[in-house]
């Protein structure tokens, strides 16, 4: 009952004594004069080697790199280089990728695992030559824009998926490498959902447990309590014949969606160029560990670098087998050199025995592996953007099978469609795929194809009105037929809503593809892993 803001007059009461230290309150607050610097980036320094600037450190790692990853680099590899390298340094961003260059580097040579690629950034070459991802993304059509929009001002998110039992080391690297003060986790704020909503104020009102908790099952999981009431008739009709269930839905919508509590994010951490309380306030949690009081939307509005370590129990897995491996056979397997197009391992996914394997073991996922049957990586990256509510819940899945095993014919609306469709049949699956429809069939830019993308995902009228206008007149200067452009943008404004993307599914693919891998070839030691993986379970 106290946690509250107080009048003046009530103030006055509590201190009848002492109106001087009321008084100055009101001095302190006019002395106070904090400014939010909003729409600036604060990245922190990267220290980089003398006779270099961050951008040209950048190149020449990505060189490096370059000749790491490529026996001969082709001219297209080099030209996507360097348009990569442009826009990061016209937005300022070469220092952000140093940073996670040099963690990332700092885990593989304590030999601490890293996922292949997490997110957006998988689509990007100067990740891939850093080694930060382990896609090569020209191999598999990601795009850079998806990542970083050159036609936006948004700071681009790389996310980093490491080892679950050793996280904390690559965190505690940071904090030393750019100091303790200026490195902190990040708080979340759980808000009153509708269910926990009702039964709370049910629980001051004095209502009977068992009356609360029978209307709460009422309301089904993700709903507001105004949808909830609109969608069952037996909690409309309560509402109206019981004045106590009236006011406690009254009560309960006051408070719904209202912060409940604060806990600290389950991967964020931000890394400040100097001390954090120049930018954010902080606070210790009960365990003692610094975090900001910010979350972190109100990080980024402030400019400051956050970025998610992951902790991937999986990689736990394929650490501990390879050890396993390398005890009982002597074999030391590198998962970077492994093929992708192992028959063994296709026959374990197309027969749908994948316990154990990441991201698969679903029953309902296993299904989906027989009745696909994965032949290829392509395939597998596939799956996993197919085996989302969206396509499962549409016609999208079944036609993607019948159109993969010849069952039904695939159909261009128009030939340069076939280019960029042919691997998923004839389907749009891939949120890259509308944007290079956009951009061969428009002629827009990849950043705007980007932004048609999110004008689509979004769905408001008024956007989509003035994005078809736009597409059809870019297609109608380059001689497609405007009737046929607007089928193709109705077609592409579909499937947008379950388009996923593909730099993540790509990379969530491959390590699905490394542990159906081990699984096939050493299921003995891959077994024995695993359930070391749930020895606390």
């Amino acid at each position: 009952k106290e946690f509250y803001f107080r009048s003046p007059e009530e103030m006055g009461k509590v201190f009848p004594d002492l109106p001087e230290a009321i008084s100055n309150t009101r001095a302190i607050s006019e002395k106070c004069n904090l400014k939010l610097d909003l729409g600036k980036i604060h990245l922190p320094h990267y220290q980089i080697p003398s006779g270099y600037d961050l951008n040209g450190y950048l190149k020449k790692l990505c060189q490096e790199g370059v000749s790491n990853r490529y026996a001969t680099a082709s001219s297209t590899v080099l030209k996507r280089l360097e348009v990569e390298l442009n826009i990061i340094g016209r937005m300022g961003y070469a220092g952000y990728f140093l940073v996670v260059w040099d963690f990332a580097r700092y885990a593989k040579e304590k030999q601490i695992l890293v996922g292949p690629g997490r997110g957006s950034v998988t689509g990007s070459l100067v990740a891939y030559l850093l080694g930060i991802t382990n896609i090569n993304p020209l191999a598999y059509g990601l795009l850079f824009e998806r990542f970083l929009n050159p036609e936006r001002t948004a700071m681009p998110d790389i996310d980093i998926d490491i080892q679950d039992e050793r996280r904390g080391e690559v965190i505690n690297y940071v904090r030393r490498k750019y100091g303790k003060e200026n490195v902190a986790q990040i708080i979340t704020f759980g808000t009153m959902a509708a269910r926990g909503s009702v039964r709370d104020v049910g629980r001051v009102l004095g209502i009977p447990y068992s009356k609360v908790d029978r209307i709460a099952k009422l309301i089904s999981f993700n709903r507001s309590l105004k949808t909830a009431i609109e969608e069952s008739t037996e909690l409309k009709e309560l509402v109206k014949e019981d004045p106590d269930i009236k006011n406690l839905f009254e009560i309960a919508q006051s408070i719904e969606g209202l912060t409940r509590h604060a806990s600290t994010h389950a991967a964020g951490v931000v890394i400040a160029p100097d001390k954090l309380t120049h930018y954010t306030p902080l606070y210790r949690t009960p365990k003692n560990e610094m975090t900001t009081q910010y979350e972190m939307h109100s990080l980024e509005a402030i400019g400051l670098l956050k970025i998610d370590f992951l902790g991937l129990k999986t990689l736990n897995v394929i650490q501990d087998t390879l050890e396993i491996i390398k005890q009982r056979k002597g074999e030391e397997i590198d998962l970077d050199r492994i093929s992708l197009k192992d028959e063994k391992t296709y026959r374990l996914l197309s027969a749908g025995e994948t316990l154990g394997v990441f991201q698969l073991e679903s029953r309902g996922m296993q299904d989906l592996l027989k009745k696909l049957r994965p032949e290829k990586f392509e395939d597998l990256i596939a799956v996993l953007a197919l085996y989302r509510p969206g396509p499962l819940h549409s016609r999208m899945v079944d036609d993607f099978i019948k159109r993969k095993h010849g069952q039904s014919k695939v159909q261009y609306l128009h030939p340069e469609l076939k280019p960029i469709l042919e691997e998923t049949y004839g389907v749009i699956l891939y949120q890259e795929q509308v944007m290079r429809i956009a951009n061969v069939l428009a002629g827009f830019s990849l950043g705007r194809a980007d932004i048609l993308r999110r004008a689509m995902g979004k769905k408001i009228p008024r956007l989509m009105d003035e994005q078809r206008d736009k597409f059809v007149q870019g297609a109608k200067e380059k001689g497609v037929d405007p009737v046929v452009a607007k089928r193709i943008f109705e077609l592409m404004a579909h499937f947008a809503g379950y388009g996923f993307n593909k730099s993540h599914s790509a990379g969530y693919a491959l390590i699905s593809y490394q542990t159906a891998y081990l699984k096939a070839n050493y299921p003995l030691e891959f077994i024995a892993a695993l359930l070391t993986s749930e020895r606390e379970n």
